[in-house]
């Protein structure tokens, strides 16, 4: 505990001062524009991650980045995300899962969690990224399908299904690799064919607007000629 009074210590006397301006900002505005979902695991710190500073993401930690499929009733996680969507208009969802992750080991090696019910109770909203992972064993894909199965459930939550369609927040699937501080983005390719889609879809538009057919033109043209007699 002593390192923690020491950390608060030198936050009063060094951090706080030379960000006295910011924090002042902070103290009536929060508008961050990315909710970032990462595991609890305490080797995962997602501002040291990212290079934010403090305001620029509104943070939900869960053991193995679990986020429940949306069902009738309140919970904290739900909350969090519809807080986010719905009230701070975050522009960014990320999920992010990472390496050696504890979750993820204990169910791709089937251990035993009879004296953690409550752990073994959660890790059953990973049955899905579970069945997804081809060999038993697997850490590394386990952790990859269940980013991704976590992003298919954030999809399910009302407010992000609202968002998705009016194409006012852009879901991100992350893997962060500790022992290398490499992060793989899962949705990169996804992205990047929805761009290329939209893209064409503007570049036909266009040209569609610009192949008007001869008869057609000549007719305009003789309508507002007969107009303007």
């Amino acid at each position: 505990m002593q390192d923690i009074t020491d950390g608060v210590a030198r936050f009063q006397r060094d951090v706080f001062p030379a960000k006295k301006e910011l924090f002042a900002h902070l103290a009536t505005h929060h508008t961050p524009d990315t909710l970032f979902i990462s595991c609890s695991d305490a080797r995962v710190v997602p501002e040291l991650i990212t290079g934010t500073e403090p305001g620029d993401l509104f943070v939900v930690r869960t053991a193995g980045n679990l986020v429940p499929a949306h069902t009738p009733g309140a919970d904290g996680i739900a909350a969090s995300i519809e807080y986010a969507v719905a009230a701070l208009n975050v522009r960014d969802i990320i999920v992010c899962g990472h390496s050696a992750c504890g979750a993820m080991t204990a169910l791709a090696e089937g251990h035993d969690l009879t004296g953690a019910p409550a752990v073994a109770s959660w890790l059953r909203h990973a049955d899905s990224s579970l069945a997804r992972t081809a060999a038993d064993g697997d850490v590394p894909a386990l952790v990859r399908e269940n980013v991704l199965a976590q992003l298919a459930n954030l999809a399910t939550h009302p407010s992000v299904a609202r968002a998705l369609n009016e194409h006012k927040v852009a879901l991100h699937g992350w893997v962060y690799d500790i022992p290398t501080g490499r992060i793989d983005d899962l949705t990169a390719s996804d992205r990047a064919t929805s761009d290329r889609t939209a893209s064409n879809r503007t570049t036909s538009d266009r040209t569609a607007s610009n192949l008007t057919p001869p008869d057609r033109a000549a007719s305009d043209d003789r309508t507002s000629a007969a107009i303007a007699a």
